[in-house]
């Protein structure tokens, strides 16, 4: 004998409504799992229970890009059936599609905290840490890029500074070896200094008294034009009188 169709209606027992809602809920969750894969079809369920528990599934976890989708088709033709509306309902409409968008990324912030996980699933919440996990990843690879960015120019300024030091000590080298080489020569004994420069002094005039030939000291006076003074006629004419 043949199943009986069951009677939609409320299940008064209270343990019986709750294993009733166990089993429906993972047979529809299978079912929309199922046509996402047979169909290529984007499916987003999410089931409330009478408790305010959420149960929710996603293709490929995607649960805001199918929202948002559904958000925009939604509005877009809420547009064109109320093309005709007042403003008012305009801005209702918005405020809804904000709110709700709102309260998905609330949800989705306190899920990356770490908070208000009870409600998630376990492929749910593997979801989130293989996030997580990337999210990590990605902030690992740019510190380290960052660090090696940060060696690599401390490595060339290095590599300048060392070039510098190097010329530097080269001319102060040289600058040593010069002034040293210069201190040799100085102390060297046949050192000559160079006087062609200096001006070259004539040789004062013989002045010849009596035949005989004095020097500067012997002939205090002399000609201005340096001649040769000779008093031998004066000295004849006064023997030559007595």
């Amino acid at each position: 004998m043949g199943r009986g169709r069951v009677q939609l209606k409320r299940i008064e027992n209270k343990i019986n409504r709750q294993v009733t809602f166990s089993k429906r809920r993972g047979g529809l969750l299978k079912k929309a799992h199922e046509i996402s894969v047979l169909c290529d079809a984007e499916v987003a369920l999410i089931v409330f229970s009478h408790k305010g528990k959420l149960f929710e599934y996603a293709t490929d976890s995607c649960m805001e890009k199918i929202l948002e989708r559904h958000e925009r088709y939604a509005y877009a033709e809420r547009q064109l059936v109320a093309n005709d509306s007042e403003t008012q309902g305009n801005w209702t409409i918005e405020y809804t599609r904000l709110k709700a968008k709102i309260d998905l990324l609330q949800r989705n912030y306190r899920h990356y905290m770490g908070e208000d996980l009870a409600s998630m699933s376990l492929k749910e919440l593997q979801s989130l840490e293989q996030q997580l996990d990337t999210s990590l990843k990605n902030i690992r690879n740019r510190r380290n890029d960052l660090m090696y960015e940060s060696i690599s120019e401390l490595q060339k300024k290095e590599k300048r500074i060392q070039e510098q030091n190097s010329i530097l000590a080269k001319k102060i080298k040289e600058k040593e070896q010069a002034v040293a080489q210069h201190a040799v020569q100085w102390e060297q004994p046949n050192y000559r200094v160079d006087t062609s420069f200096l001006p070259q002094q004539q040789p004062l005039p013989s002045l010849n008294i009596g035949g005989n030939n004095f020097n500067q000291d012997a002939a205090p006076e002399l000609g201005r034009n340096g001649l040769d003074l000779t008093l031998e006629p004066l000295y004849s004419c006064h023997l030559g009188c007595f």
